[in-house]
């Protein structure tokens, strides 16, 4: 949704253009009405013009002049009766051009006079024009002096007159400063939004869990820098939220758990079979408020306490913790490293409730005299039940919501909250559970791919 939005850049490009295109047209209304009203300028730029596409024509080579109509001008000078006539004449009066008889002297100038550089006169008011004018050119450190004249204008050749003015003092320096203000905006736009591009970037990759996360702001503009701040601000009141929530839960594990000791210790002392019963029936229960307490916490977790982790280190000391339980519950215990060390950022007691559930489940949900391995690589952590004669154990439906379905699912979240997944299949001879993290690759890494040395299975629990 946000790339289908248009750009800043491409929002500022239309309304600068949309601008300069209204400023374009009103300035074309102050020149139509300065310009094509006014007959007296019309007129000069009209002998201006005139008189400077003739000169073109001109080719002076050391004494010698000569001179050819330029293709612009010749339709209107070559032919008789086109109510345009122009007379062209040296420093010394010699003619270098002329097109029109000898009715055209009783309109120019006298050829003993010495005309002036610049001049115009009006031989009838108003428009179409009416006009007999000169100019003088140095051309080859030679004067000739240009005269035009024209009768009603027949070709209309003001109206060329008033667009050369437009073109030469309106469209190009207004394009011009378009170009300028256009590029010089947008470099001006990319510089500011260099900071809050890098921001967005930064947003894309922060750990709401992370209640040490933040964006910088130092070289944004104020108005953006506002934003970011009040990001700033709302991700502090998530970690407090999510020290009140452990805070939450700490208490009500400690409230829960007090009475259910008394109980148990209540229990204890009376010395009947459904007693006992209800001892194991109240050990269920604690272990099910431990795991609804430890699901709760993880929501509120902050991913800034996360640290260097060995999971051979870690799986290993909860192997050794776990191995007299699980040979008081029948089953035998392995573990199995294929690296030296597998290193990984998390918490630790994270991941330790999560290898525990595993082994835990892997023993509570099998029969007597299975075997529990407990495999380490260099990104993963895996516990396999085997069973005896090959047999494969499923999750039913009761399973997934029951404890076993609560313990998989802390398993899950420690995963997701770490980045890692939690991976269910089925091996040769039962049911396993992976935790794989993502890969890094790198030096201290690449080490822990080859299988480490001297390192095999180590038993801690045997069936009797």
């Amino acid at each position: 949704m946000s790339r289908s939005r248009p750009t800043l850049g491409a929002i500022l490009t239309r309304r600068i253009a949309f601008f300069a295109v209204l400023a374009m047209v009103l300035q074309l209304s102050v020149i139509f009405s300065d310009y094509y009203w006014n007959v007296g300028e019309l007129s000069r730029l009209f002998v201006e013009q005139e008189t400077e596409r003739l000169a073109s024509g001109i080719t002076v080579d050391g004494k010698s002049v000569r001179y050819q109509l330029p293709d612009n001008v010749r339709h209107r000078y070559q032919e008789r009766s086109s109510g345009y006539v122009a007379r062209i004449r040296d420093a010394t009066g010699a003619l270098v051009f002329e097109s029109c008889d000898d009715a055209c002297e009783s309109r120019f100038l006298p050829a003993d006079v010495n005309p002036p550089d610049f001049w115009l006169r009006s031989l009838k008011p108003g428009k179409p024009l009416s006009l007999v004018g000169g100019r003088a050119f140095v051309v080859g450190n030679q004067r000739f002096v240009v005269d035009v004249a024209t009768i009603d204008d027949p070709q209309d050749v003001v109206s060329s007159v008033f667009w050369k003015e437009v073109v030469e003092h309106m469209l190009v320096p207004m394009s011009i400063l378009l170009v300028l203000v256009l590029g010089a905006t947008l470099l001006s736009v990319r510089q500011a939004l260099k900071p809050v591009r890098a921001a967005a970037n930064a947003a894309d990759k922060i750990d709401p869990m992370d209640a040490n996360s933040h964006l910088s702001f130092d070289e944004m503009p104020r108005e953006v820098a506002h934003l970011a701040i009040a990001i700033n601000r709302a991700f502090e009141r998530v970690g407090e939220l999510m020290t009140s929530q452990k805070v939450l839960t700490s208490g009500i594990a400690h409230e829960i758990r007090t009475p259910l000791a008394a109980i148990k210790l209540e229990l204890g002392n009376i010395d009947h079979p459904r007693a006992r019963r209800a001892e194991i029936d109240l050990d269920d229960l604690v272990r099910f408020v431990a795991e609804l307490t430890t699901l709760a916490r993880l929501d509120g977790f902050d991913h800034g306490t996360f640290e260097a982790v060995d999971l051979v280190i870690l799986s290993s000391s909860v192997v050794e913790q776990l191995a007299p339980w699980v040979y008081e519950n029948n089953h035998s215990l392995a573990f199995c490293p294929q690296v030296e060390t597998a290193i990984v950022q998390g918490a630790p007691a994270l991941l330790r409730d999560a290898v525990r559930n595993l082994v835990e489940n892997a023993v509570r949900h099998t029969p007597a005299g299975t075997d529990v391995l407990v495999k380490v690589g260099s990104n993963m952590v895996r516990v396999e039940d085997q069973y005896p004669g090959g047999m494969c154990r499923e999750i039913s439906a009761s399973d997934s919501n029951g404890s076993l379905g609560i313990g998989l699912k802390i398993v899950r979240r420690i995963a997701e909250l770490h980045r890692a997944s939690l991976h269910q299949s089925k091996s040769r001879l039962g049911l396993a559970f992976e935790i794989s993290f993502e890969r890094k690759s790198g030096g201290r890494h690449a080490r822990n791919r080859r299988p480490a040395m001297g390192s095999g299975v180590r038993n801690y629990g045997f069936r009797p």
